[in-house]
């Protein structure tokens, strides 16, 4: 039985109409009119639910947030233009210079720079911990922690954090815990492991087919109560919440980040992430079930590969009680070298050479010499990168054709 079943029904009757058109209607409008000034000024005081300018917010853009929120148990999302601007969106609707954030595990190339580059230069500095330091990383957390990031899986080194630790850990200091499920939508529930906010590059598997741009972020409900977005370390938050309730840390993205970064959606990249989401279940249940397909032959092979399945990993028991449905769509394959590694990439005839993953194509990539080619070499040692590092995305091919393939091109 497909193992996200309970999904497949879902995500179609939410996307198709029963009455006018099935398929999702596109709103591409940058503005919208509002008929008369009280509607308008009902609009921006928030009293009037309508379109108020494409910056914050558009009608097809708004059909892909209620159905992501649905499928992680939030309260609200926000669509966004790329993956890196959701993670912006999430961070910066939270931060001001002097914080602090505590970064757990391996961790996308693009997302590292954004925190020691990027950051860094706005007075906000970060601590790197590997997926396992539990106690230095409870160590770590000080009055200016806003924020504890990770990532489902590490990519590209494959490690699998203890999602409800670490939840405990940001829950016990009243810390807000971020995770980056881009890999695994369906396989893991950040919230009901207990983050507070989860972040998608709906670029990837999401979308599935390299069309679509496109990032969201999904957020919890503000609860009744205690909560720690009450405390004083989220001070910044409370007039959200005094005057929009459960409903705060959505209104606090928009107004914080999306209205002022314009790091926003456009309706035509919605539509077509939509059009993806309705076999996002099926696909998902194919590609894991071929990853580890492909893995374990790969290994048995002779291949130094990496991923969770296999009995030689050092989270193979976290990924069998913790992530039953999967890890989404990525292994690695070391091949030694630089010069090992672009001969078996251009070898292959499956493979397509890309920094996407998550796409219906199988895609391949040599990390070293493209995304972390600037990275320094202990950066680089502390994120998994080896020399010969290659990082595939396992895609909808036939697997023991993917299997035959990659032994035909190590030659």
């Amino acid at each position: 039985m497909n193992r996200f079943e309970n999904f497949t029904t879902a995500f179609v009757q939410q996307i198709g109409k029963k009455e006018g058109p099935v398929s999702p209607v596109m709103i591409n409008s940058a503005s919208f009119g509002y008929g008369d000034s009280e509607t308008g000024e009902g609009i921006f005081e928030g009293s009037v639910k309508k379109p108020l300018y494409a910056r914050v917010g558009n009608p097809t853009s708004g059909q892909l947030e209620q159905i992501l929120a649905s499928m992680d148990g939030g309260i609200g999302a926000v669509a966004a233009a790329s993956g890196m601007g959701a993670t912006a969106m999430a961070t910066l609707s939270l931060l001001k210079s002097g914080d602090h954030i505590i970064s757990i595990g391996g961790l996308f190339g693009g997302t590292y720079s954004y925190f020691t580059e990027t950051l860094s230069r706005f007075g906000i500095s970060t601590s790197f911990f590997d997926v396992d330091e539990l106690e230095a990383i409870e160590g770590a957390i000080r009055d200016a922690t806003k924020i504890i990031f990770l990532e489902s899986v590490g990519n590209p080194n494959m490690r699998l954090p203890d999602i409800k630790a670490i939840a405990e850990i940001a829950g016990t200091h009243g810390v807000v815990l971020i995770v980056d499920n881009t890999i695994t939508p369906l396989s893991i529930a950040p919230l009901a492991l207990g983050a507070d906010i989860v972040v998608y590059s709906t670029t990837k598997i999401i979308t599935g087919n390299a069309s679509s741009l496109g990032g969201a972020v999904v957020f919890r409900p503000i609860c009744e109560g205690d909560d720690k977005f009450k405390g004083e370390r989220y001070g910044d938050v409370h007039p959200f919440i005094k005057k929009m309730g459960p409903m705060a840390l959505i209104a606090n993205a928009k107004k914080r980040a999306l209205r002022d970064f314009g790091m926003s959606a456009n309706g035509f990249g919605s539509y077509l992430t939509l059009l993806g989401l309705e076999t996002l279940p099926l696909r998902m249940d194919r590609v894991v079930s071929s990853v580890e397909k492909v893995a374990n032959a790969l290994y048995e092979a002779g291949f130094v590969i990496n991923h969770p399945s296999l009995s030689t990993h050092p989270h193979h028991e976290r990924y069998r009680t913790q992530f039953g449905k999967g890890c989404g769509t990525l292994l690695t394959i070391d091949m030694g070298s630089k010069e090992r590694a672009f001969e078996f990439l251009n070898r292959s005839a499956l493979v397509t050479i890309t920094a996407n993953i998550g796409d219906s194509r199988t895609l391949g990539l040599h990390m070293a010499s493209t995304i972390y080619r600037d990275f320094d070499e202990s950066t680089r040692e502390f994120l998994g990168i080896t020399p010969g590092l290659i990082r595939i995305s396992i895609g909808l091919e036939n697997p023991d054709d993917i299997i035959n393939d990659f032994i035909t091109a190590r030659g």
